[in-house]
């Protein structure tokens, strides 16, 4: 955890940049970077898509997409204005090797202008199987090849499985050194996920106690009260598995139960998650079903408005087997975690929008106080969305003349306790791919591992092992869900 520097001159292209997430999250992002003078000078970006924009008609677009997402607001007319003018388009057919060398020689001419010095950032904001052929173009057209640095950056998902997975590192690797691969995880860019990490190695008031002699269990769960919208196409492939918890959930996993880093930095930090993840007990094919359990919501009422079920989604199928939530209990073979069980839930359709981790300690050796008997024990709760910020929970004695005990919070959020609003998880992301800090971004080894993990569990329920269970929407998952955690003597926390 560093302060920023400003990093050297760079030229970003934008692969799919009249697309949704460039224009909800990347031109928001970069904004914002200037607006804070975090921009290196001569900063530059050349959109690339198939739509036939002049530079004029893409810096309206911007500026329509900026207004409207901008995390600050109300946008500032001057430093829009200047972000604007650094920013530029050319046409782009994927499947067009003339189209990539037009857009060399783009980039060369502002490389030349703006004296950037060959810099190049190209950011791939498109379906993952464009992946590939993006990757042999830049190398083909000789866009890999000028002075200066070249890095890619990548969205999930990662591959399909490890197989898929491991082939796509390779097409990478073949062309980009892995330390200028960044693939990208915006839950890593969340304030508290990294907090977690300045929560555990800053203080020494956490780490002595966070071990199996005194943790009973970790919760982690993401729910979200939307369901797939316009996305069944991708949902119908995709599962909650390969979208949440491959990558998310197991990334807090990780973060959770590492092992401190001798420094912080890329190489050490993700080292320790790596051992995390080959430490993870696998769930072999006939362990899924006491492990794991796969829900699909059906229609119900969220946030006070009825809603369809899944199978009545947009290119959806209508006897779908696509699991829109899962739960999984995990163990971590080592020393520092040995029998403390990881439940993992995330879901669609549920109550609410919320991401946590809750660590949850032993009850104390013996009960001094009768009334203790009756309480929770003690807690920790790391809330990354919506609003960020951790929890303690303790036993504290309530004013009286007699002995009554209560469950108190010590609450701290980024909101009272700095009076600024977090930054996106882009910002600091793409920030950091500008300055070449990969440290959290996912390593090639990480995606490995995590995949081989998930890769039993996801072909048993291809293979409808165990039968999909239903839950109505606007709950907290299919009952099967709550028995996998009872059977251990224990419940879900409710957020």
């Amino acid at each position: 955890m560093h302060d920023y520097r400003v990093g050297d001159p760079s030229l970003m292209v934008i692969f799919g940049a009249t697309g949704d997430l460039s224009a909800r999250k990347l031109l928001p992002a970069l904004y914002n970077l200037a607006k804070q003078r975090l921009l290196p000078a001569g900063f530059t970006v050349v959109g690339a898509a198939i739509d036939d924009l002049s530079d004029d008609a893409f810096r309206k677009h911007a500026s329509e997409v900026i207004t409207k997402f901008s995390r600050t607001q109300p946008v500032e007319p001057q430093v829009l204005k200047a972000f604007l003018d650094s920013v530029h388009y050319v046409k782009v057919d994927f499947s067009k090797l003339e189209d990539f060398r037009a857009l060399q020689q783009r980039a060369d001419l502002l490389d030349h202008e703006r004296l950037i010095g060959g810099n190049r950032v190209y950011y791939c904001a498109t379906p993952p199987p464009t992946y590939e052929t993006i990757t042999e173009q830049l190398k083909d057209s000789g866009m890999t090849k000028s002075a200066g640095f070249h890095r890619i950056v990548i969205e999930k998902p990662f591959g399909w499985d490890l197989k898929s997975a491991r082939e796509l590192n390779r097409i990478l690797q073949r062309v980009f050194h892995e330390d200028s691969i960044f693939r990208i995880d915006h839950y890593l860019g969340k304030e508290t996920v990294q907090n977690i990490l300045a929560f555990r190695f800053a203080n020494s008031l956490f780490e002595p106690v966070w071990n199996s002699n005194l943790i009973d269990s970790v919760q982690i769960t993401a729910a979200e009260e939307i369901g797939v919208e316009m996305r069944g196409a991708y949902y119908e492939r995709a599962g909650t598995l390969r979208d949440i918890v491959q990558n998310h959930a197991l990334q807090l996993v990780a973060l959770v139960a590492m092992e401190p880093p001798i420094t912080f930095d890329a190489t050490t930090v993700r080292d320790e998650k790596v051992k995390v993840l080959r430490a993870i007990r696998p769930i072999l094919d006939g362990e899924v079903a006491n492990a794991a359990v796969r829900g699909q919501y059906t229609k119900g009422w969220v946030l006070g408005e009825q809603v369809t079920g899944y199978r009545e989604e947009h290119a959806v199928a209508p006897g779908s087997l696509t699991e829109t939530f899962a739960a999984l209990r995990l163990f971590i073979d080592n020393w520092r975690w040995a029998n403390v069980p990881f439940y993992i839930r995330a879901g669609k359709r549920m109550p609410k929008r919320v991401t946590e981790i809750r660590v949850q300690f032993k009850r104390p050796p013996h009960s001094t106080f009768e009334a203790a008997k009756e309480l929770d024990p003690n807690a920790i709760t790391l809330r990354i969305q919506p609003e960020e910020g951790i929890s303690l929970r303790f036993a504290a004695k309530v004013p009286s003349a007699g002995v009554r005990l209560r469950n108190v919070a010590m609450d701290f959020t980024y909101m009272s306790s700095f009076l600024v609003e977090t930054p996106e998880a882009y910002e600091r992301l793409l920030l950091d791919c500008m300055n070449g800090d990969p440290t959290l971004f996912t390593r090639a080894d990480e995606v490995e591992a995590a995949w081989a993990f998930v890769d039993p569990i996801e072909a048993a329920w291809r293979d409808d092992r165990p039968r999909l269970s239903m839950y109505a929407a606007g709950t907290w998952g299919p009952e099967e869900a709550d028995k996998l955690i009872h059977e251990d003597g224990r419940e879900w926390h409710r957020p």
